[in-house]
């Protein structure tokens, strides 16, 4: 990729987080394994909603706050996270009204599906979702008090307080709603915010080490020392998260090489098609070869299948659905550009004509051609109006 604004090692951070996600679920297709894993699922997700956050301020946050870009952050956040969600809630759904079948995560019944359709639903992986939505629905007003912080001041107090009171009152993580995650997301967005000033440090080898080292604790730490923090979702762990993206953002030398190897990172492009998609892939093949081999060599193959099933939904549904819905909206802003446009040009036209008729009244000499391309070039407004309705016919 060539986009001034993609980071690599993100890729990759994402793709180690999707990858962890799969393997704390490998005990729910397998029952006899579950015993002989730790499941760091918790952990993933925090870290997704942290780099979320992140990326919404990295992206965004230094743009105008204005109608058109608000609208366009929503409908490519839609666009990305909806159709692709969709195709997974039909797809369990599917799977749970089979006779005999006895998926593992159903979705039972027509009420059920259509709390999932409407972002209501928390089977299996989908209880993520409507945060990151409601995360979406709130940024706007996260970014006006990025842009203009002086100004907002009042409403970043607000977001101080509701990240104390979350940590005062250890709300439980997994849930539909988003308040006890928005620690989570407002580090992340913090972390980007100040990614934007970092510019002249510039990480070390000893950083990049360090990165590393951290990502490893903040995975394992409730498993090597469970008596130290037994349950993960809380204002340290947020912090902890946040940090985490913030120093893999700066690609610092050895955890970059790491982050940005090409497997870690493709995993990271089919990250959210796998994260969706991995139990129902993983249930139906270990369904179709339970009996052609060994439980550990079933594993392996059910992992590379989510893989290579998460890739195909990758190319023809998530990717697809995204470029024809931001086409569509970015066509209908086409139009309406084109439709409004030119009327105001000409009611601008036509208020700056009149000054300079006033002008030439009071006896200023009409403009000459020289300046009126030099008008058009500099933006004067009354002899680029000359210029707009001389150049019109008739």
């Amino acid at each position: 990729m060539s986009r001034p604004d993609y980071i690599p090692s993100l890729d990759g951070l994402r793709g180690i987080a999707a990858l962890l996600v799969v393997q704390a679920h490998i005990g729910l297709v397998f029952p006899n394994t579950a015993l002989h894993f730790m499941t760091m699922g918790s952990e993933a997700v925090g870290l997704f909603f942290a780099l979320s956050g992140f990326l919404m301020s990295h992206l965004y946050g230094s743009r105008p706050v204005t109608r058109e870009n608000v609208l366009d952050f929503l409908v490519s956040r839609f666009a990305r996270i909806y159709p692709v969600y969709l195709a997974a809630v039909v797809l369990v759904a599917m799977l749970s009204g089979m006779q005999n079948l006895n998926f593992i995560q159903p979705i039972a019944g027509g009420m059920d599906v259509l709390r999932h359709v409407l972002l209501l639903g928390s089977s299996g992986v989908f209880w993520s979702i409507p945060p990151e939505i409601q995360f979406y629905l709130l940024f706007p007003i996260l970014w006006l008090c990025l842009a203009n912080p002086q100004r907002y001041g009042g409403v970043i107090a607000g977001f101080a307080v509701v990240v104390v009171v979350d940590g005062l009152l250890e709300l439980p993580g997994p849930g539909i709603m988003l308040v006890s995650k928005l620690p989570y997301f407002l580090f992340g967005a913090l972390a980007g915010t100040m990614h934007s000033h970092w510019e002249r440090w510039t990480p070390s080898a000893l950083t990049g080490i360090f990165t590393l080292l951290l990502l490893a604790v903040f995975f394992t730490y409730r498993h090597v020392v469970p008596s130290f923090s037994p349950e993960f979702w809380g204002l340290p762990s947020a912090v902890a998260a946040a940090v985490i993206v913030a120093l893999v953002a700066r690609q610092p030398p050895i955890a970059t090489s790491v982050l940005s190897a090409a497997p870690v990172r493709f995993l990271g492009t089919i990250s959210f098609s796998l994260y969706l998609f991995h139990v129902p892939i993983m249930f139906l093949a270990r369904r179709t070869f339970d009996s052609l081999m060994p439980e550990p060599a079933l594993i392996g193959m059910t992992l590379a299948v989510a893989a290579g099933g998460a890739w195909f939904i990758h190319e023809t549904i998530e990717v697809p659905s995204r470029r024809l819905l931001v086409g569509l909206w970015q066509h209908r802003r086409w139009r309406i550009v084109s439709r409004e446009t030119p009327a105001e040009e000409i009611e601008r036209a036509i208020l700056d004509l009149k000054e300079t008729e006033q002008r030439l009244h009071s006896g200023t000499t009409s403009p000459t051609a020289g300046e009126l391309r030099e008008a058009e070039n500099n933006g004067d407004e009354t002899l680029r109006a000359f210029a707009f309705l001389r150049k019109r016919p008739g």
